[in-house]
């Protein structure tokens, strides 16, 4: 793939991030007094930003030079996620979590998971869209390769691979709760680069 091909795409992902946080500034300036519709759109845009972020990098695994380019974008984009989208979870997992130890009520908490899969159904139409305009390189023939596996394995080998690194995730970013959140961001990053190279 060209560099001009990877330069559309993080400019496609910029334009993303750019949007998004306009419109969760937009959102908090405008629904303060309206705090669940508040609660549900800043989710809604914050996981879609992820979602689409993370379906245009897909399409990038394969730039040489591999994986150190795909690496290179897994890290630098989740640290932009974690400093542009600050109080949201845009993760079931990461909603639940606060649910079950009483810090957030069940309603808020439904809400909120409400909006990621709302969110994550808009990514993938969106995104599927983008593609099919194929107005840059990686995304000619996008839609028709359809969902493949990077990884060329089993079904049984992903999941296990998939629910250890999970464990070992969420464990960290527990231990990682204490550290100074400008170098959270950091570590966080540094922890999902390192599981999806082992991965």
């Amino acid at each position: 793939m060209a560099v001009g091909g990877v330069g559309s795409s993080l400019l496609l992902m910029s334009g993303v991030v750019v949007t998004v946080g306009l419109c969760r500034r937009l959102a908090r300036r405008r629904l303060r007094s309206r705090p669940l519709l508040f609660a549900f759109l800043v989710e809604m845009f914050s996981t879609f930003q992820i979602c689409a972020c993370t379906n245009e990098l897909s399409l990038l695994g394969n730039v040489e030079p591999k994986p150190h380019t795909a690496l290179t974008l897994t890290y630098g984009f989740t640290v932009l996620h974690g400093l542009t989208l600050a109080g949201s979870a845009c993760n079931p997992c990461g909603t639940l979590q606060p649910m079950w130890g009483g810090g957030t009520s069940p309603r808020m908490g439904g809400l909120k998971i409400a909006a990621q899969f709302v969110a994550a159904v808009l990514a993938r139409v969106f995104m599927h869209f983008i593609w099919s305009l194929e107005m840059a390189e990686p995304h000619l023939g996008a839609l028709s390769q359809g969902c493949s596996s990077p990884m060329q394995t089993t079904e049984m080998q992903a999941f296990c691979i998939e629910l250890l690194f999970s464990v070992v995730f969420q464990l960290a970013v527990l231990r990682a709760e204490s550290v100074n959140p400008k170098y959270r961001v950091h570590l966080i990053a540094l922890l999902i680069t390192m599981l999806v190279y082992a991965g």
